[in-house]
């Protein structure tokens, strides 16, 4: 049996494309984009909004922009993690993100996972009124650069649907050796449900 390659919707490209804009000049843009290759920057610069693309090709890219911004934010991935969020609360708005509660936000039945990314979903395996366990299943991040945009991702989210002092720990990472990646959330403040 054939595994199904994984994919990332070129929304995902898009928020990484303007996080980087606003963080270099063009001349810094042009030199992350000159490690990608030709066939790559392509379809970075001309996917269309409804458009799946590689997983490989995000890992691309956000290795080259790593290199690019690790000196001067050892964080970079995690603050555009949390621009990604901003930017699809501005496209998608109350529909998924501005919930009651950040458990509400969580335990809400929208994959919104799939929204991004395929095969593969993020599960809440544990919640309470200010914690909640996420793991995720079916997709392989290959590279701790993803894990640390969900963190910096799940922050923002927490934080929009109404959480305060919101603290997000990866737990447990394949890229590290684990059978999966996990996160435990905690905030405080909000409704419970």
């Amino acid at each position: 049996m054939t595994a199904r390659p994984m994919m990332t919707h070129v929304s995902a490209l898009r928020s990484t494309m303007e996080y980087v804009e606003r963080e270099v000049d063009a001349t810094g843009r042009e030199a992350i984009l000159a490690m990608l290759t030709p066939a790559e920057r392509k379809i970075i610069e001309g996917a269309t909004a409804q458009e799946e693309v590689p997983y490989e090709l995000a890992l691309h890219l956000w290795r080259a922009i790593d290199t690019t911004l690790r000196p001067r934010d050892a964080q970079w991935m995690e603050h555009m993690g949390a621009y990604a969020i901003r930017r699809a609360a501005d496209r998608i708005g109350d529909v998924f993100l501005h919930r009651p509660s950040p458990l509400a936000f969580i335990t809400q039945q929208v994959p919104l996972f799939r929204l991004y990314y395929r095969p593969g979903d993020m599960v809440v395996l544990d919640h309470g009124p200010n914690h909640a366990i996420i793991r995720l299943v079916g997709f392989e991040p290959e590279d701790s650069l993803f894990c640390r945009r969900f963190t910096g991702g799940w922050t923002e989210a927490l934080q929009i649907s109404g959480g305060r002092d919101v603290v997000i720990r990866h737990l447990r990472c394949t890229c590290e050796g684990d059978l999966f990646c996990e996160w435990t959330l905690r905030w405080a403040g909000g409704p419970s449900a």
